[in-house]
């Protein structure tokens, strides 16, 4: 069977693309050129319906085996095979999935601090013009009513954050030397070193590969009227766009994003106020993961400022 060896678990806004690019350079690894495949989100086909947006999300899943395995064909003999989905960290019946399917499959952790990564995922769907609500603090708020409608992962912006409960489940179904954890801010700071790590983890020759491309970077959409009529068209098109064929959602969607996106200058800022205010949505959790792995992750209490290099 043409099955993975190796999977980049999570978690979305922390870097997964960016080393999904990074790892294909390396002559003795092969990952598909479809990233986030999804394939162990569901045990048949995923949800029809949901949140802006989804509808169309649900359509790229993968969820026939014959068809992911078929990612994995082209893999040259002696290749390590591997893809990456960042939600399977967060799905716990996607955990028990990989357990059933894939027992001995090394898995790779991406943790960013929650609040960055929550504040990057609502830029990237404010940007995507999917995202009504202007306000981070009051979109975080907003998922427990959006997990109730039925609203996919990636807008739970607070609980794709809680990375100590799902460590925990993942840590009861696979041993420990079967699961590295990095840090964002070492992939974005030292990846040289980071890839190394993740090569040496994987059993492949360390010192291949020494850049990672900056990948899936938000551009900057400001709140203006103009915008403003842009997202509603798009969020519109996000819920009937599934009627339609791929190519046909395509034309209609291109231009309009385009539009959307075609000013230049820096992503909204993360304010001290609102990092103050989000905040204590994951502190017991940061506990819960410093406990877990005994490791401190101090930094992440602090009101201060993360960069945005890659996502």
């Amino acid at each position: 069977m043409a099955l993975p060896d190796f999977l980049v678990i999570g978690v979305p806004k922390a870097g997964t693309t960016a080393l999904h690019a990074a790892l294909t350079r390396h002559p003795e690894l092969f990952l598909p050129s479809v990233k986030e495949p999804k394939f162990f989100l569901s045990s048949g086909p995923p949800p029809a319906r949901g949140g802006p947006g989804d509808a169309q999300t649900y359509q790229e899943h993968l969820w026939r085996q014959r068809d992911y395995e078929a990612l994995f064909d082209p893999a040259p003999t002696d290749t390590l095979r591997g893809e990456a989905t960042p939600f399977y960290l967060y799905d716990l019946d996607a955990q028990n999935r990989i357990r059933r399917l894939v027992p001995k499959a090394r898995l790779v952790v991406l943790l960013r601090n929650p609040v960055d990564r929550a504040h990057s995922n609502w830029t990237h769907l404010w940007a995507a013009g999917l995202e009504s609500e202007r306000d981070f603090v009051r979109a975080c708020a907003l998922e427990g009513a959006r997990r109730d409608a039925g609203w996919a992962d990636f807008w739970h912006y607070v609980s794709l954050g809680l990375y100590g409960e799902q460590l925990a489940h993942l840590y009861g179904l696979f041993p420990r030397e079967q699961v590295l954890v990095l840090r964002y801010r070492d992939l974005r700071d030292s990846p040289e070193r980071t890839l190394d790590e993740v090569c040496a983890f994987l059993g492949v020759a360390t010192g291949r590969l020494s850049a990672v491309p900056s990948e899936n970077v938000t551009p900057y959409v400001a709140d203006t009227p103009v915008n403003a009529v842009l997202r509603a068209a798009l969020r519109t098109g996000g819920r009937i766009g599934a009627r339609f064929p791929v190519p046909v959602r395509q034309t209609v969607r291109g231009p309009l994003l385009s539009a959307l996106q075609r000013q230049s200058g820096g992503r909204p800022k993360l304010t001290p106020a609102q990092r103050r205010a989000v905040l204590p949505y994951f502190l017991e959790d940061i506990a819960r993961l410093e406990e877990l792995t005994g490791l401190p992750y101090d930094d992440w209490r602090i009101i201060g400022d993360e960069p945005d290099v890659i996502d």
